[in-house]
């Protein structure tokens, strides 16, 4: 995919503005010295131009007075749409391994592992969508990197980025994002689970493959939904040892299990479905818990965090469990 240089994307606000005669000293000096420079730029100038000229004698025919209006509306759409098309990425090294973080005036658009050369993987999932347009970030990702760190230093519980899901395939997968933002840190529910909570019970293949394709993992936490029996049994970035890295780090019990991982549901405090009260995994029927239909929380804090009473009939906060630090 060919990119434009970013100098060139940079400056289309200014190029329209010159031509319309709105741009400020400054604005129209950058442009007179870009355009001598960059024959392309000129030549979408002197487009500018000729539309602003087309305008102005529009303006002159009273017949059609309402043509100058419709052209102006037409170039500032292009404008809104050049600036919501434009994507900025860069790749960093984290505790996760080299990750690719992209972002647009919106928000984050993308969180993407990488496993191959950075460069050819910078682009993976974006240089073949249609409308974007795709250059180096210029300094702009740095603080969400940062509170990224500090969310893999467990120095902060929450991403607090605004996030823009124009990646996202479909409606269905939309719920299901959706719906697991909304699981609490340190917390773990099954994939069965979810797919009732989206209110398609019988679409856990589909709420599995959703979650497969999440684009702002981390953020989307993805990493908090596991298997009906309590295995990871995969992530968004491929390897469930990231999984187990980032429970282990909310206080979410691991053990290695079947040449994968498993969340120790013995050591966790247990949420049946619409109860306000979490209790000790003694307290629920033995059925309720192979369900697949319980929450599950890795420390009393966590689910009190959430405005979650302790279990009056197992009192969880007179015999708490033994709880990884």
């Amino acid at each position: 995919m060919k990119q434009r240089p970013a100098v060139c994307i940079r400056i289309e606000a200014d190029l329209v503005a010159a031509a319309t005669g709105e741009a400020d000293a400054a604005a129209a000096r950058r442009v007179t010295d870009h355009v001598a420079a960059c024959g392309s730029c000129g030549e979408e100038y002197a487009h500018y131009r000729a539309v602003d000229r087309a305008i102005g004698a529009l303006r002159e025919v009273p017949v059609d007075a309402g043509g100058a209006a419709r052209a102006r509306e037409r170039l500032e759409a292009r404008l809104l749409d050049l600036r919501s098309r434009l994507i900025a990425y860069r790749v960093f090294d984290s505790p996760l391994g080299p990750v690719l973080l992209a972002h647009s005036e919106q928000g984050v658009v993308l969180l993407e592992y990488l496993h191959g050369p950075a460069g050819a993987a910078a682009s993976r999932r974006l240089a073949h969508r249609g409308g974007v347009e795709l250059v180096r970030d210029s300094g702009e990702a740095e603080a969400l990197y940062r509170e990224l760190q500090a969310y893999l230093e467990g120095r902060t519980h929450q991403l607090r980025w605004p996030l823009d899901l124009r990646l996202v395939r479909s409606p269905f997968q939309r719920k299901v994002l959706e719906r697991t933002a909304e699981i609490p840190y340190g917390a773990v529910v099954s994939y069965k689970r979810l797919a009732e909570d989206v209110g398609q019970p019988r679409a856990v293949r589909a709420v599995a493959q959703a979650l497969r394709w999440n684009p702002i993992p981390v953020a989307i936490p993805c990493h908090r939904v596991v298997g009906v029996t309590g295995l990871l049994t995969g992530y968004a970035g491929g390897e469930t040892g990231r999984k187990q890295r980032l429970l282990t780090l909310e206080g979410v019990p691991v053990v290695p299990a079947h040449h994968d991982y498993a969340i120790a549901r013995g050591a966790m405090y247990v949420l049946a479905p619409g109860d306000s009260e979490y209790c000790l995994p003694s307290c629920p029927s033995t059925e309720m818990l192979q369900s697949g239909r319980p929450m599950f929380f890795g420390s009393r804090t966590g689910a009190e965090a959430i405005g979650l009473r302790p279990c009056t009939t197992c009192r969880p906060d007179l015999h708490p469990l033994h709880e990884v630090n």
